[in-house]
């Protein structure tokens, strides 16, 4: 999830404080890599976890409903913490990064980090058609944020980073890196993936067995995996959003100005000094 419009005119006034702000971006230059890899490496952990407790685990209706059986917990919590930790790590990458163009992006990661800090905290019912405690109802509207909140993160990301900029006369170091998240071809892996989420979860919605709709669509077969799909294709979004808004190019150098060097004053004579005699006349 940059500063994309021009500077002030404050912003243009050379000395200490220009060389203070691009070692300020040299400084941030360093944290979207290690929030990439961090984000990267946390999906990738809740994705083993949730490929753990299906081939280790007895079967069960939900992902949730692992964390009921006897060596469960541990698979379903690591993997839910995983996730939300993949959601921080992206939201600061994209705050280091884009602080003005990732702002709608970074709420909703951090949304559905919360969301599923909180569905790690209280576990879900048995039963997946009635509700019958807080902690199943805290759960199910924690999942649901999460469920919604990362597709539209991603769409909303990959559409800033498709949108017009305006031209930057001059700026720091950070501001030209967040002017480079552009709407390159893995944006638009990202939007597949983003509608590829919403359309599951549609599904999924459809298909649950406090639906409506899932005695007329024969939802109870297959609910569980429409529920496992979108939680693979969430997983892979976030990791996709990380190495699509990765930073490209070389830092800029601490203490260094990103704005272009004054040109150099041009060499004025000095003027020739008229030497006087005792008399006051003028020496030759």
């Amino acid at each position: 999830m940059s500063e994309p419009y021009p500077a002030g005119a404050g912003d243009d006034a050379a000395g200490p404080r220009e060389s203070g702000v691009a070692g300020g971006a040299a400084a941030g230059a360093v944290a979207p890599g290690g929030a990439v890899a961090g984000a990267v490496t946390c999906a990738a952990a809740a994705a083993g976890a949730l490929v753990y407790a299906d081939m280790t685990l007895p079967a069960q209706p939900l992902v949730s409903d692992y964390a009921l059986v006897p060596g469960g917990t541990i698979p379903v919590l690591g993997g839910m913490l995983a996730l939300a930790g993949a959601c921080v790590f992206l939201a600061y990458g994209l705050a280091a990064r884009a602080p003005s163009r990732s702002a709608a992006a970074r709420v909703l990661l951090v949304a559905a980090a919360g969301g599923l800090m909180l569905g790690a905290v209280f576990p879900t019912d048995p039963s997946a058609a009635e509700i019958s405690s807080m902690a199943g109802e805290i759960h199910r509207w924690a999942s649901a944020v999460v469920f919604t909140a990362l597709p539209v993160a991603g769409w909303i990301l990959a559409r800033d980073a498709s949108a017009p900029r305006r031209p930057q006369r001059s700026g720091s170091a950070r501001e030209q890196a967040g002017a480079r998240l552009s709407g390159a071809p893995r944006w638009n892996v990202v939007r597949a993936v983003s509608v590829t989420s919403a359309l599951v979860l549609a599904a999924f919605l459809a298909a649950h067995p406090a639906s409506f709709l899932s005695p007329l669509i024969g939802g109870d077969a297959y609910y569980g995996l429409l529920e496992r799909a979108l939680a693979l294709s969430e997983i892979a979004l976030v990791a996709l959003m990380a190495l699509a808004s990765a930073r490209r190019g070389r830092p800029a150098v601490a203490g260094t100005s990103s704005s272009p060097a004054a040109p150099p004053l041009p060499c004025v004579p000095e003027p020739r000094r008229e030497q006087h005699d005792g008399r006051g006349n003028v020496a030759a």
